[in-house]
């Protein structure tokens, strides 16, 4: 099956410039709808969804800009092109530092408007509204094929009352796929309740599960439901199972085989009437081999699972996501920023993001209270994608960079005296100078600076 042709919106109020531009665009496997105002363009757009916009820069009425600066209202990252005539170069190189993603020349070469089109489709985020009844999973912006699979396995899944079971690393969403299933159940109406499970003590996370009475404890000045009983009818969300302590696991699996609870310090057991979501970023095959997590308890739970990709498996997305988290926090500081700079949309598309999209907000949102004009530019999302690998450098990185800041201190401190600063660290010479020069540290810069 063939993929569904790229949409384009074009916009020129010259008749005969705007069915050439149709025809380039047609021939090469668009779809496009053109239109010859700004005023119709706008119209257009919930009917056409475009990815991209290809409009004249003059025009009566609506011009160009003053087009693009009402779409980028609503969708700050979908990519734009100015067609613009020689007169209006200089208004046209401005305009790509306004968020455009670029500009041709009109009469235009056919290969070049085709070569700037399919960069401009690279990075753009387009639009993606949320279709009438859809909204169960509004919260999860996605046009991942593989997301929208499982999106439509969940959807089906939460007719039911399987428990489900979702893999995936830390910030992919598993929260936002377990409050969806939720949504789409029976069960919306009622209580959806989350807990992370490796976030509380063991002995707390007794009492908060199933619930305690008073007097069962120091501290326990009053009865309290848990919340099991309080997602009665409803979804209760068990975050990082896999750190859940044996004990708990055996309590755990107890409640799900009868479809009860009972408090701690009680002699009376409650009926319950829970769907369990479950989630982890571990690999629990790994876990129950070495001991850590029951199998009875693992197939109680995962009845159906999902795997969530990671960023990094959803490049297609973080545009989308960028745009979304930038009217979110546009409105939550109170600035007028309503589009990211092209060159900044190609750094976040080409970022690692080892914390996924939970880093990719982060980044959005230290952009976003720095930025002090309309436009976010690449300087300041590529200074927040170095502070987020700051913050999420690998073990192996942070044990280097200890090591010299140590090492550094001990030959401060000996004023370069290698037999002093090794005797400091509890290692031999022979030793501790080859940790000097896998560091590239040499003890006689040091000399100055004893005191």
């Amino acid at each position: 099956m063939s993929e569904p042709a790229r949409r384009i919106l074009a916009v020129d109020d010259d008749p005969d410039l705007l069915r050439l531009l149709t025809i380039r665009l047609k021939s090469a496997g668009y779809d496009v709808t053109a239109v010859d105002s700004g005023e119709k363009a706008i119209a257009q757009l919930a009917v056409a969804r475009p990815e991209l916009v290809v409009t004249d820069l003059k025009m009566s009425g609506m011009d160009g800009m003053a087009l693009l600066d009402a779409i980028h209202q609503t969708y700050p990252t979908l990519p734009s092109i100015i067609l613009t005539a020689h007169g209006t170069i200089p208004e046209a190189v401005a305009a790509t530092k306004r968020g455009v993603f670029g500009y041709l020349t009109k009469p235009f070469d056919a290969q070049e408007l085709l070569g700037e089109v399919e960069r401009a489709l690279a990075v753009g985020g387009g639009m993606q509204p949320v279709a009438q009844g859809d909204e169960w999973r509004s919260a999860i912006i996605t046009c991942n094929p593989v997301m929208e699979d499982i999106l439509a396995k969940a959807r089906m899944v939460a007719t039911g009352d399987a428990s489900v079971f979702i893999y995936g690393e830390s910030g992919t969403g598993k929260e936002l796929l377990a409050q969806a299933i939720h949504n789409a159940s029976a069960r919306r109406d009622r209580a959806f309740v989350a807990i992370n499970c490796g976030a509380i003590p063991e002995q707390l996370l007794e009492s908060e599960l199933f619930g305690h009475v008073k007097g069962a404890f120091t501290g326990a000045v009053r009865d309290n439901k848990g919340l099991f009983q309080t997602a009665d009818r409803g979804t209760l969300f068990l975050d990082e199972i896999g750190d859940l302590a044996l004990p708990l696991q055996v309590k755990l699996l107890r409640v799900l085989q009868e479809r009860q609870v009972r408090p701690v310090g009680s002699t009376q057991s409650y009926e319950v009437d829970v769907r369990v979501i479950s989630a982890t970023h571990r690999t629990i095959e790994t876990e129950m081999a070495q001991g850590r997590f029951r199998e009875d308890l693992y197939y109680r739970l995962n009845v159906v699972a999902f795997n969530l990709p990671s960023l990094r498996e959803r490049r297609e997305d973080i545009p989308l996501l960028a745009g979304h988290f930038l009217a979110l926090l546009a409105k939550k500081y109170g600035k007028a920023i309503n589009r990211i700079a092209p060159e900044a949309l190609q750094l976040l598309v080409g970022a690692n993001w080892p914390g996924n999209v939970r880093q990719l907000y982060n980044v959005i949102e230290r952009s976003v209270a720095l930025c002090n004009s309309a436009l976010i530019p690449a300087s300041l999302v590529q200074q927040a994608i170095q502070h987020q690998q700051t913050e999420f450098a690998s073990f192996e990185k942070a044990r280097r960079q200890f090591e010299r800041e140590y090492l550094v201190r001990l030959l401060k401190i000996t004023g370069g005296n290698v037999s002093q600063a090794a005797k400091l660290a509890q290692r031999n010479r022979t030793e501790f100078y080859k940790l000097l020069q896998r560091h590239a540290l040499d003890p006689s810069s040091f000399k100055a600076a004893v005191s």
